[in-house]
Order: C-alpha cells, then structure tokens, then sequence
C-alpha cells in the first residue's frame, strides 16, 4: 500500500510547477537562508553565451548574430524554472579588459571596471541604459521566485593598471604582479590583516551598490582568498548593513593550499567564514579522481566538521563540475553527469551545474584556438580551455545532445525541492560498505531514509554489501531513478548491491529510522 502511495506522491510533485510566480512583484531576498538550509539549486551562467544566437550554426557569434545579453536571456527563465532551478549565479557582468587579453572577446574575469555594465551583454536594440536592462532580467527572475548570484573578479585587467597602477601589487621592479598563469589580469593590492586599500575598499563598496541598483540576491566572489580577511569584512559588514540576506559565496577550498603569488596575501577559508562568508566552493571538484569510498565520504564529513564549528551557519556547494572544470561527459561520460546531478541532490550541500550541464555539453568547439577573422581585442586567435565553457569569445549557446540527463535532471531537482524542508534537517549517516570501489549514505529524516550506493569504477561493474542498521526485506523501497532495473538483494540490515559502472541507486526507504 505504501509503495503505490509513496509512487504517486512522487509522481504527483513532478507534474506541478516547482515555483508560484511571484504575482505580487515585492520580492523579499531569502537566499541566505536558503542556501544556509541547502535547499539551493544554482544555475551558473555566462550571459554572453547564454542566450547567444548562433543562426548559421557554427558555434561562435559573427558579426551578423545576436551575443546573449539581459533582455535576451528573460526569454530563456521559463525553461530553468521548468527544470527547477530556484538560483541563478551569473559570471561577472563587468566590462572587460582588450590588452594583453586572452580571446576574441576578452575573459570575463579580465575586470577593467567596477561600476559599470559589460557592454556586450547589454541589447543594442533597446533605449534602456545597461544598468536598467540589467535591472529588468533580475526582475524576471525575481518574478519566477528564482534568486541571482553576481560574480565579481578577484584580479583587474592590464587596462585598468594602466589608468590605475596605485591599484596594483607589485613586484620588485616595479611591475604589476600576474597571478600563477593568469597573463590577462593582474593582482590587485587590497591590502592585508593590518590596513586595507582604501581606495579599493570603496570601489567594492560602489560595486556593491550597483548589484544592489540591479536587485541581486548575492556576490561570489572570485578567488577570495587573495584579499584580507580584514577586508572582506569590511564589504560584508557594508553589503550586510543594506540587506542582512545578501549572501557571500567564495571560490575557496581547503584542497587549495599554495599562495597564488609571493607578493599576495592567501587567506585561509576559516578566516574567510570569519570574515562573514556563507560558503565556499568546497573541494567536491576532486570527486573526478577518487577511487575509493573513503576519500568521497571524508570530504563530506570534512565539511559537516567544519560547519558545526559555526554553529551549521556555513554551507558549500557541489562543485563537482564548475566553469573551471572540464565537460562531466568528457571526464567518465553521461554515467557520470548523472552520478553528480544525484549527489548535488541528496548531500547536505546546494546543488550547484553549469550552463550546459542538464544536456551533456562537451564544450567543444571547432573554432578553438585558431586564429580568428576578427577581434575585440589583441587577441587574433579563439582561446579557449578545452572541455570547459567558454568564457573568453561569443560563442554559442551552451546545449549538449543527451535527453537522458535532462529528464534526470528535472526529476532531480524537482525532488530536491518538493522534500526540501525536509532535506534541509535530514541527518547524514556513512553506511559500510564491503567494496572500497562502491560508496554508500544515508540521509535520515522523519520515518523515511534515503539511501545513495553509488560504484566509483567507470570502467567495471562492482558488487558490494552495504550495512544498513535496521533495515529489514519488508520496509517499502522506492528507487528514485523510476526507469533503473536494480539487481539487489535484500537481508536483515544490509543490501548487497550489484551496480554497472559509474552507477548510482537512490533508494527511498519507509519506516527506517536511526
């Protein structure tokens, strides 16, 4: 009886929309709280790309062609409200920098100015000032009850240290200081734990400004850790004081150890949770080379540990596939994106994908790295990252060919956010598991467990028997991945799991409690 109940409850919450418009258009900002509860589902994009129209199909923007811009993109929301998406984290929305650039169009993260609005991502075919069309994008997402993440770069462009040298660290001769490889950007100089830049201190608080002139619900900021801790707590406290949801997200990890460069400063993320971030970007990026249970499972106590020293006000992110990270199809194929898009939604994290993901874009493009008719910049070839999206030309809209991980992927996210209350105070219990190859959970909430076995050989099937204390063969079992045939065997507090490669079973078990 339970089954058929269990099964139609299921079925039901995929048929209703995920959000109720919001009729009223008073928003309220909620998204601290939301992601504190991690019940945030991120949509990372680049609205460069986002709404780009590619006409004649080559996978770069000509001349003739539309590059993706605000006003464009409202007409793309629909499509992510549909796939439950209830958070958009847009890449940096500042003009860019043309010398000593990287691309055709520049890299996004090649700032040349605070306080205004990238010109290529504003309509030439409206009289709305660029700050104004932003504001209406941000408006119709508000509208969808989806909430909007602004980047802001950690580094500037040559560009800008010309106009500004004062801004910029620099090295024992006396020049601005390039980050690691980063030959497009240089390092700015914020200041340390003993007295920060003013000068930059006010023009973060002026960018802070503009996201809030827009209506952004948050900023992640790039690289933090290559700024005080001092300061960073002085733009928080500022952001905070206008609105104490604003979240702060930071591309941080504690995997990350050496400083970027000898001349700057590499604040740790403790210091960056003292500061007044929320989260971090975590260290599920390294989730592509484990090879053992032990190594998954520990990354995710490693976080829970560190949370509860602030009391659980601290959350991260699923970054197991970011703007910098190479195409999940690419890395263990579409077994793989699917094993992700699980983990984003049964671990005690926010789920967070890149544009491109629900459909398996491999971001490859033809066009890479060869030399280009024409350019913004000094630039005269397409640079690219292979296998990553792209963020240094107008290229294409981000889109793959695998149905499968969208219907998965709506599914998902659609549970995600119909057990969401739930989820947010599920517990989080490491099963045993007889195969070091196969990794094993549970989240516990209520009278109900979910149960995630998932097989880290892409390569060989594996078999495993995984403990489950008091789980017994007559407890209803609804497998949330409907169309997966599963070949287990169930016994007294245990499931002996038999899974092809890469998979992943999530398994919904009544009336078992820990």
């Amino acid at each position: 009886m339970f089954k058929k109940f269990i099964i139609t409850v299921f079925i039901f919450c995929l048929s209703v929309p995920v959000f109720a418009k919001n009729v009223s258009g008073d928003w309220h900002n909620d998204l601290r709280t939301l992601f504190l509860r991690n019940n945030a589902i991120i949509y990372v994009i680049n609205m460069r790309t986002f709404s780009a129209k590619d006409v004649n199909g080559n996978d770069i923007i000509d001349e003739n062609e539309e590059s993706g811009n605000f006003l464009n993109a409202i007409n793309e929301l629909d499509n992510l409200t549909k796939m439950g998406i209830n958070t958009i984290h847009i890449l940096p929305i500042t003009p860019v920098g043309k010398i000593k650039a990287m691309g055709t169009a520049g890299s996004l993260y090649a700032l040349s100015d605070f306080t205004s609005i990238n010109p290529q991502i504003v309509s030439p075919n409206s009289s709305l000032s660029p700050v104004a069309q932003a504001k209406r994008f941000v408006k119709e997402c508000h509208n969808r009850n989806i909430r909007v993440i602004v980047d802001i770069p950690g580094c500037a462009s040559y560009d800008l240290f010309l106009t500004h040298p004062e801004y910029f660290v620099k090295d024992e001769n006396n020049n601005p200081v390039i980050p690691l490889d980063w030959t497009d950007v240089r390092l700015l100089n914020c200041g340390d734990e003993k007295a920060v830049n003013d000068d930059l201190l006010a023009i973060h608080k002026k960018y802070i400004d503009m996201l809030f002139e827009i209506g952004a619900d948050g900023i992640r900021a790039d690289v933090a850790r290559l700024k005080s801790k001092k300061f960073w707590s002085e733009v928080i406290k500022y952001a905070r004081s206008k609105d104490p949801e604003f979240l702060f997200l930071a591309e941080a990890s504690n995997s990350w150890t050496e400083p970027l460069s000898k001349y700057g400063v590499n604040t740790s993320v403790n210091d960056l949770f003292d500061a007044g971030f929320d989260g971090y970007l975590g260290s599920y990026m390294n989730f592509k080379n484990m090879t053992t249970s032990k190594e998954f499972i520990s990354t995710v106590k490693n976080d829970l540990k560190l949370f509860k020293k602030y009391n659980g006000e601290k959350s991260v992110v699923g970054s197991f596939s970011t703007h910098d990270e190479v195409s999940p199809i690419q890395i263990h194929g579409e077994k793989f994106s699917k094993m992700i898009l699980w983990l984003n939604t049964t671990l005690p994290l926010n789920s967070y994908f890149v544009d491109g993901f629900p459909t398996g874009d491999t971001y490859d493009y033809e066009w890479a790295n060869k030399l280009a008719p024409s350019s913004q910049t000094d630039d005269d070839y397409y640079f690219t990252h292979n296998g990553q999206i792209d963020i240094f030309n107008f290229s294409r809209k981000p889109e793959g060919k695998y149905n499968s991980i969208y219907e998965e992927f709506v599914l998902a996210n659609k549970f995600k956010n119909y057990y969401a209350s739930e989820l947010s105070t599920a517990k989080f219990v490491s099963l045993k598991s007889s195969n070091p190859k196969v990794f094993a959970y549970a989240r516990v909430f209520h009278n109900m467990t979910i149960v995630v076995i998932g097989n880290l050989d892409y390569d060989k099937a594996q078999s495993s028997v995984v403990k489950i204390p008091h789980f017994k063969p007559t407890n209803k079992i609804l497998s949330l991945r409907v169309q997966q045939n599963l070949n287990n065997v169930y016994s007294n507090g245990k499931i002996s799991a038999n899974l092809p490669a890469g998979d992943i079973q999530v398994l919904m078990i009544r009336h078992l409690v820990f």
